[in-house]
């Protein structure tokens, strides 16, 4: 039986390993997984060392008060590895995170093979990860065509296996999404961490209660996680519009196929919305001193995938010190009320998502494969040396 443990340390990054779980456990009935994940790995038997709520933070200054909690838990990862000594290891996203716990697990020795699913996006910033992530791991699994060779030049294998938004939503148990009749329904996403929704949620409120001004008839959804149902119900408590938060991902894919439009935090989700046709605009911001350090640091020109591979700007996006009400709210009533603009968005945002899938299969498939074959390659025998000391001697 093999041992897979997987470390997933975020909401984004736990609905992929679930999406890989599935595939691996489809190509080997008996594979045994352990280690750190979410609700939808839990849906599928996954039992978590610990609520991966711990690890889901962003940011410079936001990691300082919960620097003594992911210290702790880091500890507790490398420990229960050694216990585990599974066959391989994989690791999804949370770079910051997982870069740590490889080093850690490279200073003691241990030897299996080390897999990461997500490249840290060093095209965006911190470029010197791609040397890091060479002398720490195994083989880099990545989810856009244009990552690998940042990796490969120092020396990592790479394979592309595309991102599976698609693949996750054309999958999802249809639900239904019951609406006042007659109700505009506009979808609001203010991230699946604490923080994002402390510092996301007041803006979109605002913008929420000017667009209400126009749209008499509005009713929203907020899609969320299990983990922040509270935190989000109670952010948006005073909110007059009509409004309703809801969880797990078949009610949130059908929350977005109810949508007219959708209002979301910068993220995985932007990839979300354009796979079920939702128009929508993309926000984000850290408190000011992490804001002014990003902008500093950030190499791109935009945040948003669709836009980064389409060059231009397809989906409207406002991060950093854009992240304001004022900027938000004309934007998303034009597109509201252009049904024009809608369309061509989509159209163009779908376009650039068929270029995130791997030609001949599933993001999930390939990912399986990957791992699989890393594995198999680990445990081949080593090359025998052709030198004196092994060839046989002529007499």
């Amino acid at each position: 039986m093999k041992t897979i443990y997987i470390i997933a340390g975020e909401p984004s990054g736990d609905i992929l390993a679930s999406r890989l779980m599935r595939a691996l456990r489809e190509r080997d009935a008996g594979v045994r997984f352990c280690g750190v994940g979410g609700e939808t790995m839990a849906g599928l038997g996954f039992r978590s060392l610990f609520d991966i709520g711990d690890l889901s933070v962003m940011g410079f200054w936001e990691i300082l008060p919960k620097l003594p909690v992911i210290l702790r838990r880091m500890r507790q990862v490398v420990a229960h590895i050694g216990q585990e000594r599974p066959d391989v290891l994989v690791t999804v996203d949370s770079w910051g995170f997982i870069s740590r716990v490889l080093g850690r697990l490279k200073r003691k020795g241990m030897s299996f093979p080390m897999v990461h699913y997500v490249a840290p996006q060093v095209w965006a910033w911190k470029k010197g990860r791609a040397k890091k992530a060479a002398k720490r791991l195994t083989h880099l699994m990545t989810l856009l065509p244009y990552e690998p060779p940042y990796f490969e030049k120092y020396g990592l294998p790479c394979t592309f296996v595309g991102h599976p938004a698609a693949e996750n939503i054309a999958e999802a148990t249809p639900a239904t999404c019951p609406v006042p009749d007659g109700a505009r329904v506009l979808c609001i996403l203010p991230g699946s961490r604490r923080h994002e929704i402390r510092q996301l949620a007041p803006v979109f409120i605002t913008v929420l209660e000017r667009l209400q001004a126009a749209a008499p008839n509005l009713y929203v959804l907020i899609p969320s996680v299990a983990a922040m149902q509270e935190e989000v119900a109670r952010a948006f408590a005073s909110v007059a519009t009509p409004h309703r938060v809801v969880v797990g991902l078949a009610e949130r894919y059908a929350a977005f196929g109810a949508a007219e439009f959708a209002i979301a935090a910068s993220g995985t989700v932007s990839l979300e919305l354009t796979a079920c046709g939702t128009p929508h605009l993309i926000a984000y911001k850290f408190n000011r001193l992490t804001n002014h350090l990003i902008a500093r640091l950030a190499t791109t020109r935009y945040a948003n995938l669709i836009n980064i591979i389409a060059g231009r700007q397809v989906i409207p996006e406002f991060v950093l010190q854009y992240c304001r009400a004022d900027l938000i709210t004309p934007v998303a009533l034009a597109l509201m009320q252009d049904a024009t603009r809608r369309a061509a968005q989509i159209a163009a945002a779908q376009d650039c998502l068929n270029r995130l899938s791997p030609p001949t299969q599933t993001p999930s498939d390939a990912a399986a494969e990957t791992v699989l074959r890393t594995l198999e390659e680990w445990r081949k025998p080593p090359p025998q040396a052709h030198n004196k000391t092994n060839q046989p001697l002529n007499k």
